[in-house]
């Protein structure tokens, strides 16, 4: 038996070092409390039960042989051998009495940790295996935890349950797949003081992007209450991202937040041997975020100074999954756990996969995508534990949660469907780890998919995934990055959709030649700005309703359109940081601003929309000069606030010079003043006059983006919206090459950057090759021609004895 000494260990002792001794959880939590409390990571104070105290509590009860004997012809992959055999083992743990030395140990430290907290005292029982919370495997979620623990007799059953849970099915499995040995895994037992996150949030903390791994973010996730919820999946969270660049030198904003459902909270029970409970959580809780914007950014610099700490030590970047709580009678934050992250990080940029959906159909159910794949098979609808057996390998997994004993099940399914959780829960931890697409927190998959049913489950269209009836054809792309040569012409990104972002900046790229505003406008904010400036204007009670429901987690209608705007301009110029991020101020039409909500009491009725009041036109018009302050606050923010300098405006539908006056001057009174802090401002050449008049809007401009798709329209006198007479719509036609080339000639001439953000080059190779052969600056194309077009272009390239550049890293 070992010697007391080795049975009690405080974190103050602990190290990182000490995994042997104490386990990969309680060594992180030792590091963090003795290296990083003076430097504002704040840790609650505790001690480690030693692997030693393990081994002595199975040596004294003579466990190792009925060990062996309950796991030595284990069938792993017999659901019921598994359940059977496991059970046996945690009988034979739990079984075991604990030495009367360790016993008494474990009360004097209890006694010492309450004694410095107060009688109040409750505690965080926890496990903390030897081979758990490794650089290249975590055992998360394997083990038990036991929640508000108080009393000396509660504490001592506490640690057995825990030394049982070594042999819960699910570590079982884990241990026989990452080759650990059952009888060389050792468990210690973390007791640590009890953060009252019950009467405020606890959640997760990745420093890096879970999906893509784009590692200049931090990612925070949070709800109500214990944080049990968010690592289980039980509830859909709250998200945030802090973009780490910009947060190192001072300028500390959230770059993005989502408002989670938080549909239930975890709260401590009273009496029983259960400890906890669940009860739901008020509606206008749900309706507000979990955490102030202060909170999310004193999260994010500890969450910094964690992966900067581990870092070090390895001698290379070490993305973390840290775990915090908030506690809600002092009202600090705390962080209770810290791991590598183990599966976003290994994420190589060299290859590009690509999946893309060659069909369509009905969208049966969606949630938040977890894997950029598509998958396909017969659906499995599980309600509980004990359906499991009747699964299929291949079969699509749709529960209502998951839970860490589904594992082995979770492991043979073709994709998993869920109606709870967020990006951080069970289901998606397992999905990423396994490798195949999940759609988590749809609310209703259950119900709306049926066992035996042909779905599609596809989360290859950004943040949101969906899941679709029949079998739907697909297909995937693969590219080799590292072999690319990048042409000496630069190739930029047409984006709209922030969610796509972290994702299309692995593109081989030269940062976005336009970034569509009006997407942003439509799908995440869906209200008129006007009508969001001017709500008291809108005559539809019914509509008002609406847009109150919307605004209603902001502190005013104008500040939810200026705020989500930011955060999606800003989530975009994050992800191609420091490349430049052509953000093109807003260019519906009258029709399609009328579509917004409250659009058609401001909107009028134009017969020609496509040749109306648009563009440059209506941003120092009465009828659209606030709406067009809102953008301009907007995008103040993404540069000032946020630090995002690489952001360039553009002005689309400048019709004259005089026009192009009055929009600068307006830029500048909105503090969006042209060459102040390095911004630069472009406009679109879409109309001859642009052209013909390049010179003047020279002057005024830094830049001219070639818009091909109304340079066509306007110089072949053919309305793009019209079917009857879309045969005379021709990018190729000389007209429209001539005035390209005389865009790039004049800009040259002018010293401006040209380049083209149309639809031509992405639709047309021999545009591309005609635009390479005019030597234009940069060509900027949507997402999925990116390969393609820089390919043809190099080889133009190679031709006209044009050298090439290196890979990009």
């Amino acid at each position: 038996m070992g010697a007391a000494s080795e049975f009690i260990r405080w974190f103050a002792d602990l190290g990182a070092q000490d995994v042997p001794l104490v386990g990969g959880k309680n060594a992180s939590l030792g590091e963090m409390y003795r290296e990083l409390s003076a430097r504002g990571v704040r840790v609650p104070n505790g001690f480690a039960i030693t692997a030693a105290a393990y081994r002595a509590a199975m040596e004294q009860a003579g466990a190792w042989q009925p060990q062996h004997a309950a796991l030595d012809r284990l069938d792993a992959a017999s659901v019921a051998d598994l359940a059977r055999r496991a059970r046996a083992a945690r009988d034979i743990v739990y079984g075991a009495a604990l030495p009367a030395q360790l016993a008494e140990q474990i009360v004097q430290a209890y006694r010492r940790l309450r004694d410095e907290y107060g009688p109040e005292l409750t505690v965080a029982v926890r496990s903390s295996a030897t081979a758990e919370d490794l650089p290249t495997a975590s055992f998360a979620g394997q083990h038990e935890t036991y929640l508000n623990i108080g009393g000396e007799g509660e504490v001592l059953d506490s640690v057995r349950r825990c030394f049982a849970s070594l042999f819960q099915d699910r570590a079982i499995v884990y241990r026989i797949e990452n080759g650990f040995d059952h009888f060389k895994v050792y468990l210690s037992v973390g007791i640590m003081k009890m953060v009252r996150s019950d009467l405020a949030s606890a959640g997760v903390i990745f420093t890096l992007d879970t999906e893509t791994g784009f590692r200049d973010v931090v990612f925070v996730t949070g709800a109500y209450g214990l944080g049990e919820n968010v690592v289980q999946g039980t509830v859909d969270p709250d998200e945030f991202y802090v973009f780490k660049p910009a947060y190192r030198k001072g300028k500390q904003a959230v770059l993005r937040r989502s408002l989670g459902g938080k549909e239930v909270r975890m709260v401590y029970a009273q009496g029983g041997r259960t400890t906890t409970r669940n009860v739901p959580t008020p509606p206008a809780e749900r309706e507000r975020f979990c955490l102030p914007d202060e909170d999310v950014l004193e999260l994010a610099g500890a969450a910094l100074r964690i992966e900067d700490h581990y870092s070090a030590r390895a001698g290379h970047p070490v993305p973390m999954d840290i775990e915090w709580a908030k506690d809600g009678v002092d009202g600090k934050l705390y962080i209770v756990q810290a791991r590598p992250e183990t599966v976003a990080s290994r994420k190589s940029g060299a290859v590009l996969d690509e999946y893309t959906l060659d069909g369509h159909a009905a969208v049966l159910a969606s949630g938040r995508a977890v894997g950029a794949k598509v998958a396909s098979g017969r659906a499995r609808v599980i309600h509980n534990i004990g359906e499991l057996g009747t699964f299929r390998p291949g079969e699509i997994l749709v529960a209502d949660t998951t839970m860490p004993d589904w594992g082995t099940v979770m492991k043979t399914a073709a994709a998993v469907v869920t109606n709870r959780g967020g990006r951080t829960c069970h289901a998606a931890i397992v999905a990423r780890e396994i490798g195949v697409p999940a759609v988590v927190g749809c609310g209703n998959a259950t119900e709306c998919v049926r066992t035996g049913a042909e779905i599609t489950v596809s989360c290859a269209e950004g943040d949101l995934g969906h899941v679709y009836a029949g079998i739907l054809p697909f297909h995937k792309t693969s590219t080799d990055l590292s072999t690319l040569q990048l042409p000496a012409t630069h190739i930029m990104v047409n984006i709209g959709n922030p969610d796509t972002a972290f994702q299309t900046r692995f593109l081989p790229n030269d940062g976005v030649g336009l970034a569509r505003m009006e997407f942003i406008v439509a799908e995440h904010i869906k209200v008129h700005p006007m009508a969001l400036a001017h709500p008291e204007r809108v005559g539809d009670a019914q509509v008002r309703a609406q847009i109150a429901q919307l605004t209603r987690a902001w502190p005013s209608p104008p500040e939810y359109f200026v705020r989500q705007l930011a955060e999606g301009v800003g989530t975009i110029a994050a992800a191609f940081h420091p490349k430049p991020v052509i953000v093109r101020m807003s260019d519906f039409k009258t029709n399609e601003y009328a579509s917004l909500l409250g659009g058609q009491c401001f909107e009028p009725h134009e017969e020609n929309p496509m040749l109306g009041f648009r563009g440059a036109a209506r941003y120092t018009h009465p009828a659209y000069a606030e709406g067009f302050a809102l953008e301009c606050e907007a995008m103040r923010r993404v540069r000032g606030e946020m630090g995002l300098s690489n952001v360039r405006l553009m002005i689309p539908f400048c019709r004259r010079v005089q026009e192009a006056e009055a929009v600068i001057a307006a830029l500048g009174a909105h503090g969006l003043v042209r060459g102040q802090d390095g911004l630069e401002v472009y406009v679109m050449c879409e109309i001859p006059n642009n052209v013909l008049q390049l010179d003047a809007f020279a002057r005024l401009f830094d830049g001219f983006s070639i818009g091909s798709n109304d340079l066509t329209q306007l110089t072949l006198g053919v309305d793009r919206d019209s079917d009857i007479v879309a045969f005379d719509f021709d990018e190729r036609d000389p007209g429209v090459l001539g005035l390209i080339r005389m865009t790039i000639e004049g800009a040259r001439r002018c010293g401006r950057h040209v380049g083209i953000c149309g639809q031509a080059p992405s639709d047309y190779p021999e545009v591309a090759r005609y635009l390479v052969e005019q030597r234009i600056d940069s060509i900027s194309l949507n997402p999925d021609s990116v390969l393609r077009t820089l390919r043809e272009v190099a080889e133009v390239e190679r031709r006209l004895g044009i050298a090439a550049r290196a890979a990009q890293s």
